[in-house]
C-alpha cells in the first residue's frame, strides 16, 4: 500500500512542481491542432524566423507536410531553406559549440518545448521582449529574465521600450467604453511591420504549431480515446448481463 501511495505521489509531483514554478502571470491561449490554416501559418513563421537557430530534430519535413496538408513540392519550395530532402529530420547547420560562444548557450531543439514549458508560457514569451541596454544583445524578456536570445521577431513586432504587461487582462472603461490594456506595450523603441493584434495572432499560430510538434498525434489520440470509451461502455453492458446470468442460480 505504501508503495502504491508513493507511486501516485511521484506521478503527480511533476505537475505540482510546474504549478508552483516561479514566475509572474502569463497570457493564455488554447491550442487547436484541427486548425490547419493556423498550423500552416505557424510553420511558415517558424521556418522563416526560428529555424536558422532552432531545430525540430525529432520530426521530419514530410510528416509535418502531410499532417498540415501541404503538398510536398510546395513545402520544399517555400519552407525548406537548407537543401535538405523532404524525408530528412528538421535539423540546422549551426555548430553547437559556435552557437554557445555567440549566445552563451546553444539554442535548444524546440520539438518538445511546448510539453516542457506549456503553450501559455510560449505565447507570452514570444511577445515579451523589450529593450535593455544592460544585456549583451540589447534586449531582455519579461517572461524569461536575462534571456540570451536576440529578438528574432523584431521586424514583425518591433521592440518595446519598457517591460510589456504580460498577464494583464484588457478591461473596458465604464465611462468612455475604451479598451484599456489591449496593447501590452506602452512605449515602443522600434516600430514593427505588424499591428499588435496582428502580431498576437501570428504568435498564436506559431505557438499552435509548436504545440502540434510536441504532440503530433493528439487529434487522432483523442478520437481513438472516445472510441475506446464507447467500446468499454458497450462491453460493460454485455459483461454485466452475462455476470447476472451466471450468478442468478447462486443467489
Amino acid at each position: 500500500m505504501k508503495k502504491l501511495i508513493l507511486g501516485l505521489f511521484m506521478t503527480v509531483l511533476p505537475a505540482l512542481s510546474l504549478a508552483a514554478a516561479p514566475g509572474g502571470a502569463l497570457d493564455t491561449m488554447t491550442a487547436d491542432h484541427t486548425n490547419k490554416a493556423s498550423l500552416q501559418r505557424g510553420a511558415a513563421t517558424f521556418m522563416n524566423y526560428c529555424a536558422g537557430c532552432h531545430s525540430l530534430e525529432y520530426a521530419r519535413y514530410k510528416r509535418v507536410a502531410e499532417d498540415l496538408e501541404i503538398p510536398d513540392e510546395l513545402f520544399k519550395e517555400n519552407l525548406i531553406f537548407t537543401g535538405a530532402k523532404i524525408g530528412e529530420l528538421i535539423e540546422i547547420g549551426m555548430d553547437k559549440d559556435q552557437a554557445a560562444d555567440w549566445f552563451g548557450n546553444a539554442p535548444p531543439d524546440l520539438t518538445l518545448v511546448s510539453r516542457v514549458r506549456g503553450e501559455d508560457w510560449l505565447y507570452s514569451y514570444f511577445r515579451a521582449f523589450y529593450k535593455d541596454e544592460s544585456r549583451p544583445l540589447g534586449v531582455n524578456n519579461a517572461v524569461f529574465a536575462n534571456v540570451g536570445m536576440p529578438h528574432a521577431l523584431i521586424d514583425l513586432q518591433g521592440l518595446c521600450a519598457v517591460p510589456p504587461k504580460i498577464g494583464s487582462n484588457p478591461s473596458v472603461d465604464p465611462l468612455s467604453g475604451n479598451v484599456r490594456g489591449a496593447d501590452i506595450c506602452e512605449e515602443w523603441a522600434v516600430e514593427g511591420s505588424m499591428e499588435p493584434a496582428e502580431f498576437n495572432r501570428a504568435m498564436y499560430d506559431l505557438t499552435n504549431f509548436l504545440s502540434y510538434m510536441g504532440d503530433p498525434i493528439k487529434v487522432e489520440r483523442e478520437r481513438l480515446g472516445i472510441l475506446v470509451l464507447i467500446f468499454v461502455a458497450v462491453f460493460f453492458i454485455f459483461a454485466y448481463l452475462l455476470n447476472r446470468e451466471y450468478w442468478k442460480d447462486v443467489h
